[in-house]
């Protein structure tokens, strides 16, 4: 039988390796990231591929779908922070985390709905994140992006439920990764989410019953205080 197809950004280290990893046990996985690396797994195939720009992002999707038929999950987990008081950011950072926050969004799910739409079924799953719902100081540009990101995907999900796809929002809280370049395992990150426990919260959403669908996902630590 032939194994469904996942299609995930951002999929080198950190949630989106988790999410990949647990995949790989029911789908056929495709990853796309700047850097292509090999993470020694079966079902998998890695596409070195910048969602930010749209001619990289059109050409990837035209080959997916000609080497396997169909996108049956898309999950977009690409995103990239840098925090400061608003007035310190520099404008070159405000436009990458655009660029890949909201148009990397953009840009896949502009490619790859046609192909559900047409095929009428389909799960695209956003890995936002709890700012996505609050800001906080030094977070401006940062929240701005999720903020964009989540009205998109919210959107999205009423455009596309009468074609049989299904969107869903997880909105992780503090996780433990190299997000903003940091650095796993460091002390402060104690008691922190793992990437894994985003990867089993993407699996439950894909996991449920035909005629449900899971909206919003907010997870966090019982470390966070928010």
């Amino acid at each position: 039988m032939r194994r469904k197809v996942a299609l995930v950004t951002g999929c080198g280290k950190g949630i989106g390796r988790a999410i990949v990893e647990k995949l790989t046990e029911k789908y056929f996985v495709v990853g796309l990231s700047r850097t292509v690396v090999d993470l020694g797994l079966d079902y998998f195939k890695m596409i070195a591929c910048d969602i930010s720009d749209e001619q990289q992002v059109k050409k990837r999707i035209a080959e997916i779908i000609e080497d396997f038929g169909q996108v049956d999950v898309l999950v977009n987990n690409a995103g990239i922070g840098a925090f400061g008081v608003l007035e310190q950011i520099e404008s070159d950072v405000f436009k990458q985390m655009m660029d890949v926050n909201v148009q990397g969004t953009f840009l896949m799910n502009k490619y790859v709905v046609p192909h559900m739409k047409a095929a009428r079924v389909g799960h695209i799953v956003q890995i936002a994140s709890d700012v996505s719902k609050r800001t906080f100081a030094e977070g401006s540009v940062y929240c701005a992006s999720k903020y964009a990101q989540d009205a998109m995907t919210s959107s999205l999900r009423a455009e596309v439920r009468e074609f049989n796809v299904k969107v869903s929002s997880i909105y992780p809280g503090l996780t433990d990764t190299h997000f903003a370049a940091s650095t796993p395992g460091e002390e402060h990150k104690q008691g922190w989410l793992s990437p894994y426990d985003v990867a089993d919260a993407v699996n439950y959403i894909l996991s449920s019953p035909k005629h449900v669908v899971v909206d919003e996902l907010m997870i966090h630590p019982m470390s966070q205080d928010y």
